[in-house]
């Protein structure tokens, strides 16, 4: 018993592990995606194949490529480690691996000339030595900063500051020069050949095998951010298409099975199955369609043969995308296809989704009768599926909640309200400012603050502003705040003078008619007491 539990906790923390390195990637890749869409644009549109060829506006795509795109990222990586002084100096140590890279590939090119008919060896655009020396740096000053602090005499603050920051640049873009490039050159030749072997031996579609599980388990940022970008990127800088953007981005798999689940599913989860279907497919939440995987493991047969059909028919049509396609919407990805690729791309995602969709029907059907059985006992098969796909995310995610929460809606309509379902809070102040807070502070937030924004204009309430924000930019100045249930906590530690309402559902909670109530009351009370 001690050994499989030691097992179990050993296996259970090298996910966690995992999970917490693709993030960190995930983090450093995230929020360069609109600088990738706009130089995929670029090259789409003006190089000599585009359908507007203009040299000058040309001109733009490699410098972004080479240098602009992996000193975001290296920035971005080195503010996650040690914020503006963390970005400063591992951007600066990452000019240095890319130059060093540039030369040793000088240095090859002189010494073996390529033969006639063959070119150059090309440019290695530096995203992994990017994502390596950005937050390297930045912990090297940040650990540097902890070795003199408070031990500098007072007015040489700023001096000791600016010139320590500057000497570790220096440093660390020499080392950056002969040390990890070469390291990186080597890695990305390495996996590019292993990739560019898959695909010359048409085994690429067995990626799925690896790629679809990892996906419904959080562990294929790991994957997409640190494997697959950086090697598409340069694909696409090569080709103008890269058909590794495709591997993971594909939604078809999903909503294979959230069809599968609408036509042969049970209960709650079929249901819900149309709602998240459209969420997933059209705006590229995946993990909507995790718990229904959760619920029921063998529909990762289904997933996989759906990814392995998508791969195989973009390797048979050698079709691409431009750049990275995030979110993984339907919309996304064919923005991001490349003039020469939309029919086998669009037939991707439908070939793939309707492989998915048999595996997981045929799935569905054998066992309906054992989950009928399930349903009339009462088990809360989705429910659990969720909390177990949360658990694997690390984080809340307003989309799961939604789903939760429209799961238990359907399952128990009739059921009595909990004690968060009570009347809202009431407030003794006049009520001005009402604010919706989630992690991001955008997508259903934002959604749920339209919603309200919509009932109070109809009961003719002025002067009180909706808006959505992170819960980290919470403020001080806000009299009402609206959270999901498992984040009101955390708003309460941020704004304990307000008031505080928790929902399970941002897009219909029934509690916004209860708040517009409130606010007429209060807002009544308020100028009957200014009076």
């Amino acid at each position: 018993m001690t050994t499989t539990t030691a097992a179990t906790a050993s296996g259970s923390g090298a996910r966690v592990r995992v999970q917490r390195f693709g993030t960190f990637l995930s983090g450093m890749i995230m929020p360069n995606i609109p600088a990738l869409i706009a130089w995929g644009i670029v090259t789409a549109l003006f190089i000599a194949d585009g359908p507007f060829p203009n040299e000058g506006l040309a001109s733009i795509v490699g410098p972004t490529i080479h240098y602009l795109l992996p000193i975001l990222i290296a920035a971005t990586g080195g503010r996650m480690v040690y914020e503006a002084r963390g970005a400063v100096v591992g951007a600066f140590a990452t000019l240095g691996v890319i130059a060093g890279s540039d030369w040793l590939i000088a240095q090859f090119n002189a010494a073996n000339p390529p033969a006639e008919g063959q070119g150059e060896l090309g440019q290695v655009h530096m995203f992994i030595g990017a994502m390596i020396m950005g937050p390297l740096a930045a912990w090297v000053m940040k650990k540097l900063d902890a070795l003199w602090e408070g031990k500098v005499k007072a007015g040489f603050e700023m001096l000791v500051n600016m010139f320590s920051a500057g000497i570790v640049a220096f440093i660390l873009g020499i080392a950056g020069f002969y040390l990890l490039a070469p390291v990186v050159n080597w890695i990305m030749d390495v996996i590019g050949g292993a990739v560019g072997w898959l695909v010359s031996t048409g085994l690429l579609p067995l990626a799925s095998i690896l790629i679809e599980p990892a996906k419904v388990f959080f562990l294929n940022n790991a994957i997409n951010h640190g494997v697959l970008t950086p090697l598409g990127i340069s694909e696409a800088a090569e080709q103008g298409k890269s058909i590794l953007f495709l591997l993971e981005a594909n939604p078809g798999p999903g909503l294979g099975v959230l069809l599968a689940f609408t036509f042969f599913g049970v209960g709650a989860a079929r249901a819900t199955a149309p709602g998240a279907a459209v969420i997933q497919f059209l705006g590229g939440i995946h993990e909507v369609y995790f718990p229904y995987v959760l619920m029921k493991p063998a529909l990762l047969l289904a997933v996989i043969a759906g990814g392995m059909t998508g791969v195989a028919t973009n390797a048979l049509f050698a079709t691409g995308l431009r750049a990275p396609a995030s979110p993984g919407s339907i919309f996304a990805i064919v923005a991001q296809t490349a003039t020469d690729s939309y029919l086998g791309v669009v037939l991707s995602v439908v070939l793939s989704a309707a492989v998915s969709f048999a595996v997981g029907a045929l799935i569905l059907r054998l066992s309906r009768k054992r989950d009928l059985e399930r349903e009339a006992a009462g088990d809360d098969a989705l429910g659990a599926a969720v909390a177990q796909t949360q658990a694997n995310k690390g984080k809340s995610s307003e989309a799961l909640a939604g789903l939760a929460a429209a799961g238990a809606a359907s399952g128990s309509a009739a059921a009595a309200p909990s004690a968060t379902d009570g009347r809202a809070a009431v407030s003794a102040e006049p009520i001005r400012s009402i604010v919706f807070a989630c992690d991001a502070g955008m997508g259903s937030s934002a959604m749920g603050a339209s919603v309200l924004r919509n009932k109070i204009k109809k009961a003719g309430i002025e002067g009180v502003d909706v808006k959505n924000v992170a819960i980290a930019a919470l403020g001080t100045d806000v009299d009402l705040v609206i959270t999901q249930q498992e984040l009101t906590e955390r708003a309460r530690q941020r704004t304990p003078g307000a008031t505080h309402v928790s929902v399970d559902n941002f897009m219909n909670s029934p509690k916004y008619d209860e708040v517009v109530e409130m606010v007429q009351r209060a807002n009544r009370d308020g100028s009957d007491t200014t009076a």
